[in-house]
């Protein structure tokens, strides 16, 4: 990533029709011949080839010699594609630290017309059989990762739009590729923090799972990992995964994401919350 953030302002125009022309070539090939890429960018043969040396030399980009020349996109060049646009629009003015890493993604700081936060979706970034289990909407095409990614910042960003500010999730601000930009949530994780009355805290993360499932929207992933407590409110995030209430499993699911929450509060403050009240608080 802080390649990407380093480059992307001396980035030739060149390089970026060539990182354009290798996206939309991907959903052809798994890895795009020279040729194409030659004929799609209009540039001579040794002009894409000194550009796709810096953009490999950067990590933007990946080459195959077998069966034939072929290059690909990697996360660095869709990170930079994704900044590229952001900043273009004035979303976002810089890109600051890390601030959290999952499985799937990883999020950073940033500055758009104040701080914000910008998380870049990862799936199947490192193990891609995994990642389709649990993922309704993967893609076993010519480049099954970018669209996965893409699809799974969609799904979240269609999430926060539909729940904000009715349950307390981060502020949607944008979407590109595979990146949400929201709002930043100066909190802690819910696994980290010592709680000084727990019993309230439940009761609000029951209240907003309720306000989301009035909403027609489950969680589908909820736990301890990502709920954040900031100034001792609760911030629910993490929605890629997220079902409508109508989905066939809908009550399991909940069920699944309430017995997670459940089982960290009896797990960590000894509290004893009755599963079957907590269902019917949700959906009563």
């Amino acid at each position: 990533m802080s390649v990407a953030a380093e480059h992307i302002r001396s980035l030739n125009k060149y390089e970026k029709v060539i990182l354009l022309a290798l996206e939309r070539g991907m959903k052809r090939y798994a890895w795009v011949p020279l040729e194409q890429l030659i004929t799609a960018t209009k540039l001579s043969e040794s002009e894409v080839n000194y550009r796709l040396s810096r953009l490999i030399a950067w990590g933007m980009v990946r080459f195959n010699p077998v069966p034939y020349d072929g290059y690909a996109l990697v996360f660095g060049g869709y990170d930079t594609l994704a900044l590229a646009t952001l900043t273009h629009k004035g979303t976002i003015s810089a890109l600051g630290t890390m601030i959290g890493e999952g499985k799937e993604s990883v999020v950073y700081e940033a500055l758009g017309l104040g701080p914000v936060a910008i998380k870049f979706h990862r799936v199947g970034g490192r193990s891609f059989s995994s990642a389709r289990v649990n993922r309704e909407y993967m893609d076993d095409g010519h480049c099954p990762w970018l669209v996965a990614s893409r699809r799974s910042a969609e799904r979240e960003y269609e999430a926060l739009r539909i729940l904000h500010p009715k349950v307390s999730v981060p502020l949607p601000i944008a979407q590109n590729r595979h990146t949400v930009v929201m709002s930043l949530i100066n909190g802690g994780i819910l696994n980290r923090c010592r709680l000084e009355s727990p019993e309230d805290v439940l009761e609000e993360i029951l209240m907003n799972v309720r306000t989301a499932w009035q909403a027609g929207v489950i969680h589908s992933d909820l736990s301890e990992y990502n709920i954040l407590v900031e100034d001792g409110k609760c911030v629910l995030i993490d929605w890629p995964q997220w079902i409508e209430t109508t989905h066939p499993n809908a009550t399991t699911i909940l069920e699944r994401d309430l017995d997670n929450i459940l089982a960290f509060f009896r797990r960590k403050y000894q509290m004893n919350p009755d599963r079957e009240d907590a269902v019917r608080c949700v959906t009563g």
